[in-house]
């Protein structure tokens, strides 16, 4: 049973290459296109980890296996390799040349950040006036 959400074999072809660490230990139970289908199911229905169809690996397998590529930076890796595909395919050059600075970020910077726009907060100690003061 195939998901819309499934990575096509063209994708595969791209991805695999990136997701391949040397394997150690035990072979792996469950197929890793199998796991970035199931990452993918989840990104695109938004539904919780927990509810994955039961045609995927277990819920807690694809969990972990995407916070680990996540600590590791995998994610970032394969946006940076399709980036430079992208650009390669439409005739420019792999690495970004020029850098865009929004100038609404310009401003924020000079007022001093977040900081400057939030208000003091006053001390949440308990005020009581003395002539209320119950003084048994």
């Amino acid at each position: 049973m195939g998901y819309a959400s499934d990575i096509r074999d063209e994708e595969w072809m791209i991805l695999a290459p990136l997701l391949e660490p040397k394997q150690k230990g035990r072979p792996r139970k469950h197929s890793l296109r199998a796991i970035c289908n199931a990452i993918g199911y989840v990104q695109r229905t938004g539904c919780q980890w927990r509810m994955l169809p039961s045609d995927f690996p277990p819920w807690l397998v694809v969990y972990m296996t995407f916070w680990r590529w996540r600590k590791r930076g995998l994610w970032e890796q394969i946006m940076h390799e399709l980036r430079q595909r992208l650009h390669v395919k439409a005739g420019r050059n792999p690495a970004p040349s020029v850098a865009l600075i929004d100038s609404q970020s310009v401003k924020t910077v000079q007022k001093g950040g977040n900081g400057a726009m939030t208000a003091a907060r006053k001390p949440k100690a308990a005020f009581f006036p003395i002539d209320q003061v119950d003084a048994r």
